[in-house]
């Protein structure tokens, strides 16, 4: 087995750290996790984890960035495969049962929202964040769509915004009570695509 160059081992000690260090927060919490307790679990030593990381803050934003696409990574081979309307939604509707209100996903979120209250440059990294969040569903939306031939009745910014509230609220809610049904999510974007106004499909 060839041996890895310095930038292939730093890239894989980084991805490491990242994914101890998530298994951690998901598990325990952000405050009760330390940078030693990642390098630890991670079996390298405490400065490998700040050479790569100034703060746990700012390894805590690299793991949500992870959770981030780890799930809406998820989410579009669901909703991206060739069928009807209804098949997507009931993979969608499955899919939401599952993620939505996980509780050590969603108290991280909620818990590293607080811990940004009072640091303007974390709350624009996690404005930032969100927008990237934003960005993904809106362009899941369009996809979705366009493969059914149809215009949403709003902009797809906006008709993501209002897809990420819903799930945001829906996430805490069923991270309290697991007996709420995460259907509103799948409803809210069947009624996004039914309001939609059919377009022309192109003559091949």
């Amino acid at each position: 087995m060839a041996r890895l160059t310095r930038s292939e081992s730093q890239a894989r000690t980084r991805s490491d750290l990242i994914a101890t260090a998530r298994d951690l927060f998901l598990a325990e919490g952000y405050a009760k996790t330390s940078m030693e307790r990642v390098a630890e679990e991670a079996g390298y030593s405490k400065g490998a984890v700040y050479s790569n990381f100034r703060t746990k803050k700012e390894l805590c934003l690299e793991v949500l960035d992870l959770i981030h696409a780890t799930k809406f990574g998820e989410v579009t081979e669901l909703v991206s495969v060739d069928d009807s309307l209804e098949n997507r939604l009931g993979r969608l509707q499955e899919w939401a049962e599952r993620t939505l209100g996980d509780v050590g996903w969603t108290m991280l979120e909620f818990e590293f929202a607080t811990v940004a209250r009072d640091d303007p440059e974390l709350r624009a990294a996690l404005v930032s964040s969100l927008g990237a969040v934003r960005g993904a569903i809106a362009a899941q939306l369009h996809t979705l769509a366009d493969s059914l031939g149809v215009e949403l009745p709003m902009p797809a910014e906006d008709a993501a915004t209002s897809v990420l509230s819903l799930g945001l609220g829906l996430g805490i809610q069923r991270a309290i009570d697991p007996t709420v049904s995460a259907q509103l999510i799948t409803d809210a974007v069947r009624l996004l695509i039914t309001l939609g106004e059919r377009t022309p499909r192109a003559v091949s």
